[in-house]
């Protein structure tokens, strides 16, 4: 449907006219999707397989959840099954000590003992239902998967008995060292598909004004504890893909709350904060390329900074064209990753496992 990534010129700050089909999402290209859905509605063949496809996923996501943080086996530290709680991935137990702990850094082998944990893959797939339900819904006026989706994201967000609290304090522990970390924000990067779900579902009959103002008083706070939590703090600190994401949620979830001048802060201090320091005048991105997964993470900050250039549409802040006066930019770590995906250079990085270049595309 070119919704991601056609470009995307006027803002969306301001609530959409309630007679208006013209959704308010941030990273989805509003244009693009009432474009598409009169496409749709004249009977355009040649995008009827994208949107047979479209229709067969709503059809499974129909079928799936609730979903709730509060089915994990394990109590976090709080006693509150509502927080969140995840286990950090690429941390094992030391074969030096017969209990294992602490554990001990194996960056970029997973830990399959993380799954006992559910948290991460419940959120992920709460996600990529209310996702593909919200597209179905405004697309085609399918009300069958605007309740669905509306059913999951009160199941997951607003009821008192299955909600989930709007902290990542118990994110991504280490056995044997901590509880959780900053760098467990990570993991909640897909709340900004959310974010643009609850504005495509505006304008169905299961979306109450109650739901809304349920969903924004969540989001004001789960910002709240971004911005002046220590975990928080250190995320957006990070130098890495770490405090990219972290700046694409900030964004994110200031434009759903009306919060303008926040995230036009943020997305100019990007310029200096992310492209800057990220990305060498050749295009590659250091710290990414340290990691034993370099293509992955290097393919995946360069994502990241397309989401924040997309977002920062939103508010007229121009990161696609930003560049650095020796020449660091979103585009040349593009072309800088180019040839590789091509098979025009051989990749001279670590990178464990399969190493798929089609990644740069998808």
């Amino acid at each position: 449907f070119l919704i991601f990534f056609a470009p995307q010129t006027l803002a969306q700050t301001v609530k959409r006219n309630a007679a208006s089909d013209t959704p308010r999402v941030f990273l989805l290209n509003a244009k693009q999707l009432t474009a598409t859905k009169k496409r749709i509605q004249a009977g355009d063949k040649e995008i009827l397989p994208a949107l047979l496809k479209l229709q067969a996923d709503a059809q499974k996501a129909l079928t799936v959840g609730p979903f709730s943080v509060t089915t994990k086996e394990v109590t976090p530290p709080s006693g509150d099954k509502r927080d969140y709680m995840s286990q950090a991935p690429y941390f094992w137990p030391d074969p030096k000590n017969s209990s294992g702990l602490p554990y001990i850094r194996r960056d970029g082998e997973r830990n399959p003992e993380i799954d006992k944990i559910n948290n991460h893959r419940v959120l992920d797939d709460m996600r990529s239902a209310v996702e593909t339900l919200s597209l179905a819904y405004y697309l085609k006026d399918d009300e069958r998967a605007a309740a669905k989706a509306t059913e999951l994201l009160r199941t997951f967000f607003l009821d008192p008995k299955t909600r989930m609290n709007p902290n990542l304090q118990y994110a991504q522990g280490i056995p044997g060292i901590n509880t959780g970390r900053g760098i467990g924000l990570i993991e909640t990067r897909g709340l900004t598909r959310i974010v643009d779900a609850i504005g495509l579902l505006a304008r169905s009959e299961s979306w109450t004004a109650v739901y809304q103002r349920g969903m924004e008083d969540w989001f004001e706070k789960f910002l709240q504890w971004m911005l002046e939590s220590q975990y928080g703090k250190d995320e957006s600190a990070a130098r890495n893909n770490h405090g990219t994401y972290y700046d694409l949620q900030v964004v994110s979830f200031a434009l759903f709350l009306n919060k303008t001048e926040l995230a036009r802060n943020v997305l100019e201090t990007a310029k200096q904060k992310r492209i800057a320091v990220q990305i060498e005048p050749d295009g590659s991105q250091p710290l990414e390329l340290a990691r034993t997964r370099a293509w992955g993470y290097s393919v995946g900050n360069l994502d990241g900074l397309m989401l924040l250039a997309r977002i920062g549409e939103n508010v007229r802040v121009d990161l696609w064209n930003y560049q650095t006066r020796d020449g660091r930019s979103i585009r040349k770590a593009f072309e800088f990753l180019v040839p590789f995906a091509f098979g025009d250079k051989k990749w001279p990085y670590q990178q464990l496992g399969e190493w798929p270049p089609q990644m740069l595309f998808s």
